[in-house]
């Protein structure tokens, strides 16, 4: 496929894991990735093969480890 631009908002967890290889792949294929994601999170984290652009949430990664 010819490259393109695409937009993630992934959930943490499982899924985002799982999503992660895709977009690697994706990105080798000349894709443009931006993943937005809350400012805490447990497994969203800058890579090489997307751009990362994060919001604040009111929580601390201490609350959101509790809740979890």
């Amino acid at each position: 496929a010819d490259g393109g631009k695409l937009l993630v908002v992934p959930m943490d967890g499982s899924h985002w894991l799982s999503m992660r290889s895709v977009l690697a792949a994706l990105s080798q294929k000349e894709h443009e990735i931006v993943v937005v994601a809350p400012e805490v999170n447990l497994n969203v984290k800058a890579s090489e093969y997307y751009t990362l652009k994060t919001y604040p949430v009111p929580l601390t990664r201490e609350e959101l480890g509790t809740s979890m």
